[in-house]
């Protein structure tokens, strides 16, 4: 953390203008009270949340406990929420030159409220390279150990290893990250929860919020922006690289929301036919300089519904959040999963749940698929042009999931990139995407898992495309007249371009496209190509009608 030091007084804020912001400044100043007890030793953070009032500790062991630093004997901990089960983007709220003096005094009150609490400052690290590591730092008060210890097992708990290699890292000009969190603490008018950004100077504040995946996506966003800010690609999805028979590797980034199917083709083994290995399946960077990428964190935090409590992917359980707990036929402890008590039960598991695990690939990104829900495309297309392959990024389509609070399930949305946690202009992304498409030749392609029309499109159908394009064996067809367009011709999934309620509905779909992003914010308005391109291939459509 940033501390003030031999700096002469008279230059505080000038020399490091990114560390003296009044946001900034209100919120650091909390780390120092003597009401706060730093934790650094995931031991004392296991302890502390295993003896946190409401705590279930199962009968489930953590399996290499050593390996993690934790006790020999540790098990796997549960912490239920209450009511919210998800994030509340509705509560997101960032800091600008016009509200800042609203928000510092709102913060102060909360702060001085915050007093006569026991708080604990816990300590992790973003980032798993010497090329891009940040320190960040949480205070959260006495009752969500359990929000501590999970936060320091998400990201990287300092040991001698990891301090060594962050004091041997690239410098970054930047402040450490910041997170103060009050989550039993509810301000007038933020009667459902605040997280509030000063994005600029890498510090935030979560009141009145309980759920566990607030904090790891408040931490991530503010790393995410870091990164934004130097020549990396932010990257919410998942990416793993496949190694062929005859030794050669082909990387592949996979980015839909919640409920896509990202972890699932993240994680894939592919029934054996390469060594996969898997970088992460939330949170990672490319670089811009060389194409190279860097996970941020090393644990996953991922849905329970799909894991029954006697599946094997639970051995590699630390924590869970937001599920139900009963006796097995020999009386132990264990997880009722499977979204059984409430929508969005969460699990953290080690990185040992991936066989093979790395923290950077050397080597450039081969592709990138962006994973939408949309009845009118087929199962794959490759997309041969840059900026249309940025542009369907930035309007990549899909059905919300539980992972948000409040979503209709059924309801197709836009999200850009599939990051909805974006503090930054989204242009940057626009064009960080667009350098690697352009400049380092990665290949673009969009995936549907969900319809074709009234066709399901199998989890089998969309791994075969996926290894037929790693393997650089798809028969590609146009797609009709749009030639920046090539789809793979697999029976039952082709489009019929002569029929006229087809083209119509595809018509539709990208007009919904184009006026997104005409609504789009002032400061989140992409340069005129992208409509452009879109535009282009309306015009192309409405030709075949």
């Amino acid at each position: 953390m940033a501390t003030i030091g031999a700096i002469p007084r008279s230059q505080i804020g000038s020399i490091h203008p990114e560390l003296y912001s009044r946001i900034r400044t209100t919120i650091e100043t909390a780390f120092y009270r003597n009401n706060v007890i730093k934790v650094t030793d995931i031991k004392h953070a296991y302890e502390l949340a295993k003896q946190s009032p409401g705590t279930i500790v199962t009968d489930l062991p953590v399996k290499h406990a050593d390996k993690l630093g934790l006790p020999n004997d540790a098990k796997v901990l549960v912490f239920n929420d209450g009511i919210i089960t998800g994030r509340q983007a509705k509560a997101r709220k960032l800091v600008h030159f016009n509200n800042e003096q609203e928000y510092a005094a709102l913060l102060r009150n909360a702060l001085f409220k915050s007093r006569t609490k026991t708080m604990y400052h816990g300590i992790a690290y973003v980032g798993l390279h010497e090329d891009f590591m940040l320190k960040a730092h949480i205070l959260v008060p006495e009752g969500y150990e359990n929000t501590l210890y999970s936060w320091m097992l998400n990201f990287q708990h300092p040991t001698k290893k990891i301090e060594e290699m962050y004091k041997a890292s690239r410098k970054i000009e930047e402040g450490d990250l910041l997170l103060y969190s009050d989550p039993d603490l509810l301000l007038e008018p933020y009667d459902n929860g605040l997280a509030l950004f000063d994005h600029k100077h890498n510090v935030a504040a979560l009141l009145g919020l309980r759920y566990f995946g607030e904090h790891k996506k408040a931490t991530l966003t503010m790393g995410w922006t870091v990164a934004s800010r130097m020549e990396y690609t932010a990257c919410h999805g998942g990416q793993k690289r496949f190694t062929l028979q005859d030794g050669s590797h082909f990387i592949s980034g996979f980015f839909g929301l919640s409920g896509s199917g990202k972890s699932t083709l993240t994680h894939a083994k592919h029934k054996g036919k390469y060594d996969i290995t898997v970088l992460h399946d939330d949170a990672f960077i490319i670089s811009n300089k060389d194409g190279s990428s860097i996970s941020l964190e090393p644990s996953y935090f991922d849905k329970v519904q799909d894991y029954p409590t006697d599946s094997p992917d639970n051995a590699y359980l630390l924590t869970l959040q937001n599920v139900g707990v009963t006796l097995d036929e020999n009386g132990l402890k264990v997880p009722v999963t499977e979204d059984i008590r409430n929508g969005n039960g969460r699990a953290l598991k080690s990185q040992f749940w991936t066989q093979n695990r790395a923290y950077h690939f050397d080597s450039k990104v081969n592709a990138i698929f962006w994973i939408m829900k949309d009845e009118t495309l087929p199962p794959i297309l490759r997309v041969d042009d840059p900026v249309l392959g940025s542009t369907l990024g930035a309007t990549l389509a899909t059905k919300r999931s539980s992972a948000e609070h409040g979503a209709v399930a059924s309801k197709l949305v836009i999200e850009p990139y599939a990051n909805p946690f974006r503090l930054y202009p989204l242009v940057n992304d626009y064009n960080k995407f667009k350098d690697l498409f352009q400049n380092h030749k990665v290949a673009c392609y969009v995936i549907n898992t969900g319809h074709f029309l009234d066709s399901n499109i199998t989890p089998s159908t969309t791994l075969s495309l996926i290894e037929k394009v790693v393997e650089g064996t798809i028969k590609w067809q146009p797609f009709g007249n749009i030639n920046q367009l090539k789809y793979a011709d697999v029976e039952g999934f082709c489009p019929n371009f002569s029929d006229p309620r087809y083209l119509a509905l595809f018509q539709e779909r990208i007009e919904t496209r184009i006026r997104f992003l005409e609504r789009l914010e002032a400061v989140n308005v992409l340069p005129a190509e992208s409509i452009e391109s879109l535009t282009n291939l309306l015009d192309k459509i409405k030709r075949m009608q």
